[in-house]
């Protein structure tokens, strides 16, 4: 049986706790000092000054950032997957809460970079944190700390952090480091980690939480409140991302190919959203109604020569078709069109990413209508077409195209 959070608070070498993980005994329902849930009263937030800030989730590729940042969000914003290097670009979710309101920064995984895509990908990291108020540094529980969090602590130190005479550093920005993965994890295993954690580098918090399981997670919450500064709130309580709709198709549809593709494509491929067509106002609806109003009167000419019963029947017949025929425009739901390029680097990628009969086309789509018909807001067709952009995955040009600019 895996642990939850509940292990204890640990100490560090210079007495202080910074280590805070919740007691079992705790009522989780119970809101604590510093975080009010939603059903907080609002004299409950009045008591507290408002803060607003954003907060940098960094970390190796594939230590579950965009995982803690759709469960801290309580919905997906940014996509999800097993492989390395999945987000390829910077998201930015926005948490609200009735005294503060967070603005999470999911960065793609810093790594040494192999194309020109990667390097852009760095700097993409470093343009989101220079903008930070504080910083969440992931660290997966089920790993060592190896030479890739040793650059990434460096990197952090140089652009946050000074070093007194003593040899200890101080940060500028709150670091907090963030233990993810703790459900894979015995206890003894887990408190094992946080001591290798906290003499690892001198953090201003450290946070165990299993994104997967929820746990703990309503107590990061509450320590990243305590790192962004006081202020108004940035954005509508309602809004929850930055995304434009585009945006969030795109990556939807990368996320669902990197599982349908499995190990025969894994990032050679990049998705843009050509355009989202909404449906026209019903005005062709009538035009076409009228057309068949006059069709039908050219009949009844030609029948002039029936009697006067026939001529009843035969106008009954057609009140009675045109009846239908509304009830069916009525009946006919209005779609709108979303089209869709994937964009792999060489041609001999085209039948891989299309499958035998299609059958991965056809896969993805199915995956997708959900989402995209609640992203637009209204059912959807999906055109989805496999292009080919040489090589452009370190071509400066096509990652322009791509949407892979530096601002």
């Amino acid at each position: 049986m895996k642990p939850t959070a509940t292990a204890a608070t640990i100490g560090t070498p210079n007495g202080k706790t910074r280590t805070r993980v919740t007691d079992a005994t705790e009522d989780k329902n119970t809101p604590q000092p510093g975080f009010e849930t939603g059903g907080a009263s609002a004299a409950q937030a009045g008591s507290q000054p408002h803060r607003s800030g954003f907060v940098a989730v960094v970390g190796r590729p594939n230590v579950g950032k965009s995982t803690l940042m759709n469960a801290l969000l309580g919905t997906q914003v940014a996509i999800t997957s097993s492989r390395p290097e999945t987000t390829r670009k910077v998201i930015r979710g926005i948490l609200t809460l009735p005294q503060a309101q967070i603005v999470l920064v999911d960065t793609p995984g810093i790594h040494r970079p192999r194309t020109l895509l990667g390097q852009r990908l760095n700097d993409m990291v470093d343009a989101s944190l220079a903008d930070a108020d504080s910083i969440a540094f992931l660290l997966p529980a089920d790993q060592e700390i190896g030479p890739g969090d040793r650059r990434i602590l460096s990197r952090l130190r140089s652009e946050f952090a000074k070093k007194d005479d003593d040899g200890t550093w101080t940060w500028r920005v709150p670091v907090v480091a963030v233990v993810t993965k703790i459900d894979l994890l015995s206890r003894g295993e887990l408190m094992t980690k946080l001591m290798q954690i906290d003499q690892f580098a001198n953090f201003t918090d450290i946070v165990p939480v299993s994104a997967q399981d929820k746990d703990n997670v309503d107590e990061l919450v509450r320590v990243l409140v305590g790192t962004i500064p006081e202020g108004p709130q940035l954005y509508p309580t309602e809004q929850i991302s930055e995304e434009s709709k585009e945006s969030q198709i795109a990556e939807l549809v990368r996320g669902v190919l990197l599982e349908e593709l499995t190990d025969e494509l894994p990032h050679s491929l990049a998705v843009v959203v050509d355009s989202i067509d909404y449906p026209q106002p019903e005005e062709s609806d009538e035009d076409a109604e009228d057309e068949d109003a006059d069709g039908e009167e050219s009949d009844s000419e030609e029948s002039d020569v029936e009697s006067d019963s026939d001529k009843t029947t035969g106008e009954t017949q057609s009140q009675v078709q045109q009846t239908l025929r509304d009830k069916q425009v009525q009946q006919t739901p209005q779609k709108a069109r979303v089209s869709i390029s994937l964009y792999v680097e060489r041609s001999s990628q085209k039948p891989i990413v299309i499958g035998h009969k299609a059958e991965h086309i056809v896969r993805v789509k199915k995956k997708l209508r959900t989402p995209i018909n609640r992203i637009v807001g209204m059912k959807t067709n999906v055109d989805i077409y496999v292009k080919v952009a040489k090589n452009w995955q370190s071509d400066p040009k096509q990652l322009d195209r791509l949407g892979f600019m530096m601002q």
